[in-house]
């Protein structure tokens, strides 16, 4: 029975994880970390089914969890969905007491993640990070990796809720990296710099993302996460689209995620090689 803590509790996407690891044979939910929770329950979390709340840790910080960890039934994997910063916290307490680690916070930079990778490779514990734990978005990207050597330019338009505090998406950024990568490992030179000369409203073309694909976001009301990147070439054009119309969409990509990482080594970024998909090759044939 797999221990399961969770980081950002009180948002969200931190109620639906509650949610998804309270109806698993294999875990249990042992740990809710979250400034808002103070020392009461989240409204929203007493009803979980097969939850025996009085025996789960609830504490405002990932610190405080430490003497808790040790007295009381440990976290074997500790999700957290909260803020970049916090998730930074939460990495390094993880790997500092042997903790896996599974991360679905947005925002994180390079360098945090090359921190993170130092900080894993030295622990008993391990963590997977993803932009976008919904497997329909990683395929979405995997098949855009696909098409990116054979169209003449692309463009990323990434739609979320307006309560999203980063712009552009971790996945619209991970999305275009990846386009930008797979150019190069075929020997393609980037797209086409913008050749737009006026911009009468700043900002207007979006921003340019890894190798030059421009990103577009969009903050509504009613929104929860969407992405289409959008390929052009002469006379045609190719949209691939990605749709998460609830929060539940991510859970079946986080409980895989937290029954693999205990055999994944270090730092691993995305779902891709827990789901089989290979990346592509500068040998690949042309589709």
């Amino acid at each position: 029975m797999l221990g399961i803590g969770v980081v950002g509790a009180g948002g969200k996407m931190g109620r639906q994880v509650c949610l998804a690891v309270s109806g698993q044979s294999d875990m249990q939910l042992v740990a809710l970390v979250d400034p808002r929770l103070a020392a009461s329950v989240l409204s929203g979390v007493e009803s979980l089914p097969d939850t025996d709340l009085s025996a789960v840790t609830v504490v405002e910080d990932i610190d405080q969890l430490a003497a808790s960890h040790r007295a009381a039934k440990p976290c074997d994997v500790v999700v957290d969905f909260s803020v970049a910063q916090a998730a930074v916290r939460t990495m390094r307490w993880c790997a500092d007491n042997d903790v896996h680690a599974v991360v679905g916070t947005s925002g994180l930079s390079e360098e945090s993640l090359s921190e993170m990778s130092v900080a894993f490779s030295s622990s008993r514990a391990n963590c997977i990070v993803a932009p976008n734990f919904a497997i329909g978005a990683v395929l979405m990207m995997r098949v855009g990796e696909l098409l990116a050597p054979h169209m003449e330019g692309a463009e990323i338009v990434e739609l979320h809720h307006d309560g999203k505090l980063d712009a552009p998406s971790g996945t619209a950024i991970a999305s275009a990296t990846r386009l930008a990568q797979v150019r190069a490992q075929r020997g393609l030179s980037p797209w086409p710099a913008d050749r737009t000369t006026s911009e009468p409203i700043p900002g207007s073309r979006g921003a340019a993302g890894p190798g030059g694909v421009r990103l577009h976001s969009v903050r509504l009301p009613g929104l929860v996460a969407h992405q289409e990147i959008i390929f052009g070439a002469q006379g045609q054009s190719l949209s691939i689209r990605h749709d998460a119309y609830d929060r539940s969409s991510f859970m079946p990509g986080v409980l895989l995620a937290i029954r693999a990482v205990s055999q994944r080594g270090g730092l691993t970024v995305g779902l891709d090689g827990i789901l089989g998909l290979d990346s592509p090759s500068p040998q690949s044939e042309a589709l």
